[in-house]
């Protein structure tokens, strides 16, 4: 968002009359029919119950989080239920994982793609779960009940824990629902989501990864874009229909509700409305936080993670097993790396700095005629606990990105180490088979010889950079007996470690010896690092940490006070269920550029190169295009679109979320946003924020033309 004159536009503590935009704003399903009228002018034809109700089927029911077993309430990505034998649609970079995980050299699905033509070719993914919500409620008033202004933090946050884990319990008993009460506006409000999560999603296809990922890092968050960015699952349940663990007895979910996908006309204008999981957004941001994200987060993650993106680069352009090994965690480690430093640039751009000020003064000018306090001193308590914090979180983040998630032997060797501890002093003769599991799971997809040069690589970064007074001892000793050589230190740490490689530990296990843990370097230096980090989170305050938090609470409980009754305010993501409406729309991103609203297959081939594995494009592709082989999904033109943008607003955790029509139909995925507007997560920019979607046709298509999963288009009810 943009200053136009002295007073911003949207700057949200001016006293001038606000309206609500239709493309900005996460928005609670529950409450959409605030927004109906807005809704309606923009082109949906539905009502509000056809989004939300608890007592007929709707589009709620047809949304799914995808998450793990672990955490189930917090979703990486979102999918969408497309027939009524629980056929659930999702972005590739969503299903990347999985595929990585199905991989072998024999068999790379990676590479080649992946369809089951029939549902005994599903594959199973523990631990991979699927959400969908059964209903929501605002519980602000139970919680607040047992709350009060002159309660310290931590008696806050325990009231709450308890206030919340009553509503939960009653919430499900006696269901096989599960129930998480979320805060909303940093505190100020609370709404209980209940969900059904089953446990048993089955991977039915995927296109390979040249199509999936088409553009790679070059492409990402840019448009235009080409990316034919979907994969495919199934939701099985119990025969009775309860969601059940992984059984081959288990049948195809039969869904509340399921999107008919449309395969006719996108035009410019046309209504499109979003429905996911976002991640997380910080809109109330102050100035003193986005200091810390630019300058700190944002800098420090792009710096430390390009070290390890040019050297897994290297490592996967050379050798296919390594490739598939590291395949996913390259992805994972790649998407933030990029986005941290578009962001930044965003950010700057569109001077943000400067209309978090201006909502600051706007802000203390109202703050000034409250009779309470607490209001006057928010941005005071802001402003001294992120300043409080700020050496600790940049070495934190050094810790963090460059020694216990940048290499991968020394924290999996510190963590075995312990728990191999802990059964010796037990017993000198413990079976240590029970851990052969998770000791399989981690080998599965690690190089030592790749880790070495990510450890030497990230360990000399790290102390080059790092503020000496933080830096873990292990690291100065290091630099100081080996004179700077990184690589020697490093295959002196790894060679003589029981936890290097899958055959040193082996030996281990069948005659374990306490003592040679206790002198295990590698395992020493994973624990340092480890000891580091909470040494770090712990070094501030805790009084300074709660002014922090009390100061960001009432600041933010000021923006939804001034804005009562004025504007319609959302709250910030956070992994529970939002619908975000707006239209298709093409942009103006810089003086002299018009971007179209659509692409087409001819630029997957005009940006073909051979030379590059981001470019690649399969011959059945090219085949197919040379012969106009396009089936009923073409354009009216005759072009085989492929993705489109709306000025949706979406995050993190959107991906793979259904961009859905006027009339409740899947039309596209969306799966990316644009650079120009990166600082959307944190200010949302109007003019130029857009969400990067996926055509249903081009999807309709692969699946029918390119892959022949005649299967799977006929249990579609797909709309021309």
């Amino acid at each position: 968002m943009k200053i136009r004159t002295l007073v911003i536009a949207m700057a949200l503590m001016t006293l001038l009359p606000n309206v609500a935009r239709a493309d900005e704003g996460m928005w609670l399903l529950s409450l959409i029919g605030k927004n109906y009228a807005d809704m309606q002018k923009a082109g949906f034809k539905l009502s509000p119950e056809d989004i939300y109700s608890i007592n007929q089927s709707c589009l709620k029911d047809a949304i799914v989080g995808l998450g793990n077993a672990s955490t189930p309430f917090w979703h990486f990505c979102t999918g969408e239920i497309i027939s009524k034998e629980g056929l659930v649609s999702t972005n590739h970079h969503c299903g990347y994982g999985k595929l990585q995980e199905h991989s072998t050299v024999e068999h790379d699905y990676l590479r080649d793609g992946f369809w089951a033509y029939s549902k005994d070719q599903e594959l199973p993914n523990p631990g991979l779960t699927a959400s969908i919500l059964v209903r929501m409620e605002d519980v602000t008033a139970k919680v607040k009940e047992s709350l009060s202004d002159d309660m310290s933090e931590g008696d806050r946050e325990t009231a709450i824990k308890k206030v919340c884990a009553e509503i939960e319990k009653e919430a499900v008993e006696g269901t096989q629902y599960a129930a998480k009460v979320k805060p909303m506006f940093n505190g100020n409000q609370f709404f209980l989501f209940v969900h059904i999560i089953y446990k048993d999603v089955r991977l039915v296809g995927a296109p390979p990864s040249s199509m999936g990922k088409f553009g790679g890092d070059t492409d990402n968050w840019s448009w235009p874009r080409h990316t034919c960015d979907f994969s495919m699952f199934r939701i099985y349940t119990a025969p009775d229909g309860s969601p059940a663990e992984y059984s081959a007895d288990n049948v195809p979910l039969t869904p509340k509700h399921h999107l008919p996908v449309n395969a006719g006309e996108i035009n410019d204008g046309d209504f499109a409305m979003v429905m996911g999981f976002p991640g997380t957004t910080d809109h109330f941001l102050t100035s003193y936080g986005l200091e810390e994200t630019m300058n700190i987060a944002n800098k420090l993650v792009y710096e430390i993670r390009t070290v390890k993106i040019n050297i897994l680069r290297e490592e996967m352009a050379a050798d296919q097993a390594t490739r598939i090994k590291y395949a996913s965690k390259y992805a994972s480690c790649s998407n933030y790396w990029k986005y941290s430093n578009e962001q930044n640039k965003a950010l700057k751009n569109l001077n943000t700095m400067g209309v978090k000020k201006e909502v600051e003064r706007e802000y203390m000018d109202w703050a000034r005629r409250q009779p309470a306090p607490k209001y006057s001193r928010a941005l005071d308590l802001v402003r001294e606990g992120y300043a409080a914090r700020a050496k600790s979180e940049e070495a934190i983040l050094y810790v963090r990105e460059g020694l216990l998630t940048g290499p991968e032997a020394p924290l999996f060797a510190a963590g075995l180490c312990r728990a191999f501890m802990r059964q010796l002093e037990q017993d000198k003769n413990a079976d240590l088979t029970g851990y052969t599991k998770r000791i399989n799971s981690f080998f599965k997809d690690y190089d030592e010889r790749v880790d070495r040069r990510l450890s030497a690589a990230l360990f000399e970064h790290v102390f080059t950079n790092m503020d000496p007074e933080s830096c873990p001892q292990f690291l100065k000793d290091a630099n100081k007996k080996y004179k700077g050589d990184w690589t020697k230190y490093v295959d002196d740490l790894y060679s003589k470690s029981i936890f290097a490689n899958e055959e040193s530990l082996g030996k281990f296990m069948l005659k374990p010896n306490k003592k040679q843990l206790e002198k295990d370097a590698l395992a020493a230096a994973g624990q340092e690092a480890l000891d580091a980090y909470f040494s770090l989170d712990s070094a501030v305050p805790q009084e300074t940490s709660d002014n922090l938090q009390r100061g960001i609470r009432d600041f933010t409980d000021g923006i939804l006070q001034i804005n009562e009754g004025r504007k319609l305010m959302s709250p910030d993501a956070n992994s529970t269920i939002r619908l975000t409406y707006g239209n298709v729309m093409s942009y103006d991103p810089k003086d002299g550029v018009s971007y179209h609203y659509y692409t087409t297959m001819k630029g997957v081939i005009e940006k073909e190169d051979p030379s590059s594995s981001e470019f690649a494009v399969p011959e059945r592709l090219k085949k197919l295009y040379a012969e106009k082989n396009f089936g009923p999904y073409a354009n009216k033109k005759g072009e085989m679109p492929t993705c489109f943008i709306t000025n949706n607003d979406i995050t993190g955790g959107n991906s793979g979320s259904p961009v859905i029509n006027g009339k409740g139909e899947l039309i596209g995925l969306a799966f990316d946003g644009n650079s120009e507007a990166m600082s959307g997560d944190i200010d949302f920019e109007e003019n130029l924020q857009r969400c990067i979607c996926l055509d249903s046709r081009y999807m309709l298509w692969v699946i029918d033309i390119y892959a022949g999963a005649k299967n799977l288009i006929e249990e579609m009810d797909i709309v021309r």
